[in-house]
């Protein structure tokens, strides 16, 4: 699958000055909105937002809340429909995961996987019932329109640059998409129970991040994607426990938010020179913010951070295990002449 590439200091030396506002005015709309899911308010327009690469590109700024609401509202008909006949129901999921991961293996586009995301939540969320699920549709309906209006917001106080717009340059896999995209869909429904039976409803936006390793066609990928994963856990956790413990000393809501920028500006600045690749420290944000919200409505942080880094653990690494395993056994993927002549 196409990875979005770093961010570039020549192109946007303000981009991390604009993760950290974008993380930072995320939050404030909690506040205004008194969302049911807080965490999906402060997660989501930043991976919307800080997603995007070179100069403002207002058709993906726009696109990409409005594709997610059709496809939440879509999901939600379909579970609610469908819920009532549950063998109809389990197999209408699978051939939903099926379609996503085929786009994605098929064109290497990375569309499919806002099909796999709200496939995912919505489907575990429509096990707990009606009402969960209306509640995980509003918070994404909610979470879009914040990313819809925060994205051309942030661009205008701090603008890149460079006036080019970043181009994604998918390119497909070979070999039998279709076998491996049922791999994918296959351990990815065991993987929905899964989080049905260990996660609750507001941890959900942090579980999915480990369905997230099935989309990458190779085994090495697999894993190197896992890893990727736990960090980004890690380093969220990292983060999201010192903004929580900084914020006792003083807990008035302009420090909260000064301590949240704070947090993203460093996680730019290490999308933009760190170590690991930048969606690790993208992700960490992402983690980071859906902590806070979280600790601060309902949940103990301690509890809530260990719980998500073993869900994550597990989660990631038993379904990377069981991917690569099946990979390998089916032997479904074509090797490029790189791979051939190593």
């Amino acid at each position: 699958m196409y990875i979005t590439p770093r961010p570039s200091v020549t192109d946007d030396p303000l981009y991390a000055v604009r993760l950290g506002v974008t993380g930072m005015l995320a939050y404030a709309a909690i506040p205004l909105i008194n969302p049911a899911l807080p965490p999906i308010i402060a997660a989501l327009p930043v991976g919307l937002i800080a997603a995007q690469r070179k100069a403002f590109n207002p058709g993906k700024a726009i696109a990409g809340p409005i594709v997610m609401i059709l496809l939440v509202y879509i999901m939600t008909w379909f579970v609610e429909t469908l819920r009532p006949m549950p063998l109809v129901y389990v197999g209408a999921m699978w051939l939903t995961y099926f379609a996503g991961f085929r786009m994605i293996l098929q064109s290497g586009a990375q569309a499919g996987m806002l099909i796999i995301i709200v496939a995912v939540l919505m489907s575990v969320m429509g096990m707990h019932g009606t009402a969960t699920v209306e509640t995980m549709r509003d918070g994404f309906v909610q979470a879009s329109l914040v990313g819809l209006v925060l994205g051309p917001i942030v661009y205008a106080l701090f603008p890149a640059r460079t006036t080019e717009q970043h181009v994604d340059d998918p390119a497909p896999t070979d070999g039998n998409v279709t076998l491996g995209a049922a791999i994918r869909a296959t351990v990815l429904m065991a993987l929905t129970f899964w989080l049905y039976a260990v996660m609750e409803p507001s941890d959900m936006m942090m579980a999915v991040i480990a369905a997230m390793v099935l989309v990458f066609p190779t085994r090495n990928a697999v894993f190197y994607e896992a890893h990727q994963r736990v960090l980004a856990t890690f380093y969220g956790s990292a983060v999201g426990l010192t903004i929580l413990w900084l914020f006792t000393f003083s807990s008035h809501l302009p420090i909260l938010l000064g301590l949240i920028f704070l947090g993203g500006l460093w996680l730019g600045h290490l999308m933009l020179h760190g170590k690991h690749p930048s969606m690790v420290y993208q992700y960490a944000l992402s983690v980071a913010l859906a902590l806070i919200a979280g600790a601060l409505s309902t949940q103990d942080p301690g509890y809530a951070t260990f719980t998500r880094i073993v869900l994550t653990l597990s989660g990631a690494g038993a379904a990377a295990l069981l991917v690569a395993g099946l990979d390998a056994l089916t032997g479904w993927r074509r090797p490029t002449p790189q791979e051939s002549t190593t």
